[in-house]
């Protein structure tokens, strides 16, 4: 028996404090490792020498991960600027990048090279020492802070580089909520795993909801696209296109959709389908079929 199945709970999320020197995969597959489930696996890929917030999932949570790997996410950097240019200048430079910047990805990035746009929500100096800047930026996902560095120095006319560069949020998830590898070993020794994983449910916290009527569960978890005879309650802000947990009456989370009409086409609706099936975690059996009912 593992360990995760004798704290009774199969999947979840680790939010890790990831330490500087092993690669994203490593400290993966070692929490993998220390948690007992044959499954893991990561959101948004950190730089060996990068610190901070970490996104891994566990068991069949991995199917849950395309929803971090889109959120936005938070960083404090250290750059060094050679020559150091004025400080009102460099306060004038970094608010030119606030708002819509496009990047050229580095080299050793593992995704086609070729200039894309991101969005910078904020750019905030923190503190000018000598050669250094101390700064947060909030960002859309994918977005390269070595990059922005390079690009920020280019525009001052200097030569720029990354000292240091910490995660402090991703998504929903803050480093106050992040624990360490020590930290979770502690847990997982005193019996005390519980404590150090997030449900599945407390992940997806900020995405809204539909509950599932119980005789339309087992067609869900079966591949169906969920139909408005099949909804029990929802949340009425729902907006088209938008991704969306599925619940059952009792609170247990059958899987993720999108969806395909907003909240008021969902009320007016009497029949169609108003959200299609992205992925499923519910065991297909759980819930009894239904629809085979005579």
């Amino acid at each position: 028996m593992t360990l995760i199945e004798t704290n009774n709970l199969k999947s979840g999320f680790v939010i890790l404090d990831k330490p500087s020197g092993p690669s994203s995969h490593e400290v993966t597959a070692w929490v993998k490792k220390v948690v007992g489930n044959g499954k893991a696996g990561h959101s948004g890929t950190l730089d060996p020498k990068v610190t901070g917030v970490l996104v891994i999932a566990i068991g069949k949570a991995v199917k849950l991960l395309r929803v971090f790997q889109k959120s936005d996410k938070e960083y404090i950097c250290i750059a060094r600027f050679t020559p150091m240019p004025k400080e009102d200048l460099i306060k004038k430079v970094f608010k030119q990048f606030v708002g819509k910047i496009q990047q050229m990805p580095p080299k050793e990035a593992a995704v086609r090279r070729k200039l894309r746009e991101r969005q910078i929500y904020e750019l905030k100096i923190l503190e000018i020492q000598d050669n250094l800047v101390l700064f947060k930026v909030r960002c859309q996902h994918g977005t390269y802070i070595r990059v922005l560095v390079r690009d920020i120095a280019r525009k001052l006319g200097v030569n720029g580089e990354m000292l240091e560069l910490r995660r402090t949020r991703a998504g929903v998830f803050s480093e106050k909520e992040a624990i360490t590898l020590q930290e979770l070993v502690d847990f997982v020794s005193s019996g005390r795993l519980k404590e150090a994983i997030k449900t599945p449910l407390e992940a997806l916290r900020h995405l809204k909801r539909i509950t599932l009527k119980e005789t339309a569960v087992s067609a869900i978890c079966h591949g169906a696209d969920l139909a408005k005879p099949g909804i029990q309650s929802f949340d009425h802000d729902i907006t088209k296109g938008e991704t969306i947990v599925l619940v059952t009456p009792s609170e247990e989370l059958v899987g993720l959709a999108e969806a395909v009409k907003d909240g008021t086409e969902i009320s007016d609706s009497k029949s169609g389908i108003v959200a299609d099936t992205l992925c499923i975690v519910m065991d297909k059996d759980r819930y009894p079929k239904a629809w085979s009912k005579r």
